[in-house]
């Protein structure tokens, strides 16, 4: 089983700017989103023993995945940069207003993601999740705690869930939510947040 969380909502959430590469920290919503997904996943789990945490090596993933092994107890976070945030390319840092002024034939249309100057294609993401996939062990034995983002958790759910390619790009990546990937199917959970 895989519990896959997106980081807590960053500067640049907030701010409309995409990240990919580059980093910002989070926001006072975004930690209380860590915490709260970290609650639910010592519920989940009953407590987190035996089970891994690992994340993305981005600031706000490894600060998300921080806070989720403090709740569940777990000493060792481990760094996986396969499950890093697409790279934009020359997008990464750059407000969302901005570039669909600058690119209305492309920006905000299914799959635009992926077709970023200098970014990463839907191919190269998708092999670096397969190979992550591959690389755990089978289920029942597989117990991971996966932190990553919004256009990774998508595409790593299209490839756990066989999912076609232009269904990947337009499913939700909540903040205050986790996916529990098990025996090929996907799960929304959503979190509570602490008032």
């Amino acid at each position: 089983m895989i519990y896959l969380v997106r980081h807590g909502q960053t500067e640049f959430n907030r701010e409309r700017r995409l990240q990919g590469h580059v980093d910002s920290p989070l926001t006072e919503l975004g930690l209380r989103q860590a915490a709260a997904a970290g609650a639910l996943l010592k519920d989940l789990t009953g407590g987190g023993a035996g089970w891994r945490v690992v994340s993305s090596p981005l600031g706000r993933a490894r600060r998300t995945a921080e806070i989720i092994a403090e709740a569940l107890g777990v000493t060792e976070i481990e760094n996986e940069p396969r499950l890093i945030e697409l790279s934009w390319g020359a997008w990464d840092g750059r407000l969302r207003d901005q570039l669909a002024a600058e690119y209305p034939e492309a920006f905000g249309k299914t799959g635009w993601a992926f077709h970023a100057p200098t970014g990463e294609s839907y191919a190269q993401v998708c092999a670096r999740m397969q190979s992550w996939l591959d690389s755990l062990p089978a289920e029942p034995e597989r117990r991971v705690i996966a932190v990553s983002h919004g256009v990774a958790g998508r595409v790593l759910r299209g490839v756990y869930g066989s999912l076609p390619e232009g269904v990947v790009p337009g499913q939700d990546a909540p903040q205050d939510a986790i996916f529990r990937l098990q025996g090929g199917a996907i799960e929304r959970i959503a979190c509570e947040l602490a008032a």
